[in-house]
């Protein structure tokens, strides 16, 4: 495992067509945090600090004014639980560094740079500042494109219908082709948690709750079975 300037510009690199998908998500959020009251520095600076798309959107949703500061900052923490099982995921990396590197690593590590560190290391990279190089040209593009939806929602008034509005939701699904293994390894941990969420959004269970409540069914089953075709495999190798 080695961390290299040219590891992280393959990473920059590879991070550039998410811009395509990180954009219209981030004009959403920016447009969305002008209607809040929020200024361009206190956008920038939020898209700065917080760097995840969902939470960021749960926050706006439960700004007042003034706002609950308490309750947005535990609405977002419960959103970006997410992240721990994803950085257990990254351990082939992360295990590996230390000071700024490791740090730098986790700021910047977000859904869609987990989805293509994953993906890259399966293909045989072995270079962990791919990771960094992924996060750190996404932060930069986020920033960006929160900045740049606060100044078009001062000049264009976006319906709530507005196709750009799905941006967020269409994403995350493309982020999937990036981690697909096969049916048989990622259809039934995929269903499980797409029918959680399903469930309990017909429950009318409070946000995030059904996004979470997914996020852990189909990891649950997606450790459980890996752990019987670990146990399988091991199995086999001491009967040969």
């Amino acid at each position: 495992m080695i961390f290299t300037r040219a590891g992280v510009m393959r990473g920059v690199g590879r991070s550039v067509p998410l811009l395509l998908g990180i954009a219209p998500f981030g004009l959403v959020v920016g447009v969305i945090s002008l209607g809040k009251g929020l200024s361009l520095a206190e956008t920038i600076l939020m898209s700065g600090l917080v760097f995840a798309g969902a939470s960021q959107l749960l926050a706006l949703e439960l700004w007042s004014d003034p706002p609950d500061i308490l309750a947005v900052a535990i609405a977002a923490f419960v959103v970006n639980i997410r992240l721990v099982p994803l950085g257990a995921a990254l351990s082939f990396w992360l295990d590996h560094l230390r000071g700024w590197r490791l740090w730098g690593s986790l700021f910047f590590a977000v859904d869609h740079s987990f989805a293509l560190s994953v993906a890259a290391h399966r293909g045989g990279e072995r270079d962990a500042g791919f990771l960094f190089g992924l996060g750190l040209l996404s932060w930069v593009g986020w920033a960006a494109a929160t900045a740049a939806g606060h100044l078009l929602g001062a000049a264009v008034a976006l319906p709530p219908t507005h196709p750009l509005f799905f941006a967020a939701t269409a994403t995350f699904v493309a982020i999937l082709v990036a981690l697909w293994r096969g049916p048989r390894q990622d259809v039934p941990p995929w269903l499980a948690a797409a029918g959680t969420a399903v469930a309990a959004q017909a429950l009318r269970l409070p946000a995030p709750v059904p996004l979470l409540a997914g996020a852990f069914a189909g990891a649950a089953l997606a450790t459980l079975t890996e752990g019987r075709r670990a146990r399988a495999r091991a199995d086999r190798e001491d009967r040969a």
